[in-house]
């Protein structure tokens, strides 16, 4: 006879927050996504030709690293 067994289960937000939250939490993590690449390209960047040797990548290769584009040649080494 109480009235919580009757709301139990119901979502009691409008589904339109939701979707706004969502939304604007994809909307950071694509901002985050972005600036940390941007850094990772900067540090790379950095980097003398022989420490990027190291690391098995030329400085033309160095874009194509950190946004996930694995070029044929780079994968040899995996």
């Amino acid at each position: 006879m109480t009235t919580i067994s009757q709301t139990a289960g119901r979502n009691l937000r409008p589904s339109s927050t939701g979707g706004f939250f969502s939304t604007l939490a994809q909307g950071a993590y694509a901002l985050f996504n972005s600036l940390e690449r941007r850094s990772a390209v900067k540090t790379l960047s950095d980097l003398d030709d022989r420490a990027l040797r190291d690391i098995g990548i030329t400085r033309s290769q160095i874009e194509d690293a950190v946004y996930g584009q694995v070029k044929a040649e780079l994968t040899r080494y995996l």
